[in-house]
């Protein structure tokens, strides 16, 4: 999986939580350029271009510009009206260009 998250800040704060997250252990991860790369489940880049990935996690208020490379796209939307809105419009680009998006309220499903 690739984790777009091109604000630096953001992307060091999950690196410090992925390393620490569970408190039994670590999710493995570097960025695409590292020599383990290849051999690592999680990459975290600013660069939504990576070569074989399968799955891309967005953590940008805005629209990867490749993720139509990729076989899936995953998002994260907080409940803030702020979140919300830029969601709303990655979601109806995807479904203008055909894909087939699928939507989770985890509030509502687990309230």
């Amino acid at each position: 999986m690739l984790i777009y998250a091109p604000d630096t800040e953001l992307a060091a704060r999950l690196d410090r939580l992925l390393w620490t997250w569970p408190a039994t252990g670590f999710v493995p991860h570097c960025p695409p350029s590292d020599t383990l790369a290849p051999e690592t489940p999680v990459l975290i880049s600013a660069d939504d271009e990576a070569a074989e990935i399968p799955i891309l996690l967005n953590l940008s208020a805005d629209c990867p510009p490749h993720f139509a490379s990729f076989e899936r796209l995953l998002e994260v939307v907080g409940a803030e009206e702020a979140d919300r809105e830029p969601a709303r419009a990655r979601f109806r680009l995807y479904k203008s260009r055909g894909y087939a998006v699928v939507s989770h309220d985890l509030a509502r499903d687990n309230g």
